[in-house]
């Protein structure tokens, strides 16, 4: 308990543990559109992974309640930081001086905000129905129905308007962010430049990639 306090009592443990939850987070949308790639190559490939997904039990039971947590634990953490850096600030109000820092670095906040309320609409459209489905209704399993379900919630204009816009902020939130977490877990040697452009062209190609599947699926369905 002791190291525990520790940690989250100093600003520098603060930043290692939600620098830890990005990480994962970083690691799961990788995943994340592994998965959804699919449906644009084959329907039945993407079937058989969501069935995956949806049925194993180290999935189902232990990687998913460790994705709600971190993805929680970050934002609640990232507000606490923001708090806390302007409780630190001797002029709240006075202009500060922001440097070369970038307007995402000032308002990595805004664009959070923004993501967790694409986050909450993601459960209601996807998550939710699933868990309905499964555990409240409890209707038989049809392995075939995930490329369907994906298809008809990109028919909705609206729905995907929403989805680019989300994931274009989460592009510009990564290419702080990414490297942000990198850092503060010490990685900060002769390889940084190279760790740079690895992390801007994950923040760029991940998103981008999300919002071709949107667009892809809206354009043909």
């Amino acid at each position: 308990m002791s190291w525990f306090s520790n940690t989250f009592s100093s600003s520098i443990g603060r930043k290692f543990a939600m620098a830890l939850s990005a990480i994962f987070l970083v690691l799961f949308l990788l995943m994340h559109l592994t998965t959804n790639m699919l449906s644009v190559i084959s329907a039945d490939a993407f079937n058989e992974a969501s069935h995956f997904m949806g049925t194993n039990p180290v999935v189902q039971f232990l990687l998913q309640p460790v994705l709600i947590f971190a993805v929680l634990f970050h934002f609640v953490m990232g507000f606490i930081l923001e708090a806390k850096n302007r409780a630190s600030r001797p002029m709240k109000y006075a202009k500060k001086d922001t440097g070369n820092a970038s307007w995402m670095s000032q308002n990595m906040i805004y664009s959070g905000l923004v993501i967790l309320a694409f986050l909450g609409l993601h459960f209601i459209d996807f998550w939710i129905p699933e868990m309905n489905y499964k555990y409240v209704a409890q209707l038989p399993e049809v392995t075939d129905r995930y490329y369907d379900e994906l298809v008809h919630k990109f028919q909705n204009p609206l729905r995907v308007g929403a989805y680019v816009i989300s994931f274009v902020l989460l592009a510009l939130h990564l290419l702080h962010g990414f490297q942000s977490s990198l850092q503060s877990m010490g990685i900060n040697n002769k390889f940084t430049p190279g760790i740079k452009k690895f992390t801007e062209a994950y923040a760029i190609v991940v998103p981008l990639g999300f919002v071709l599947i949107a667009l892809y699926h809206f354009i043909n369905h």
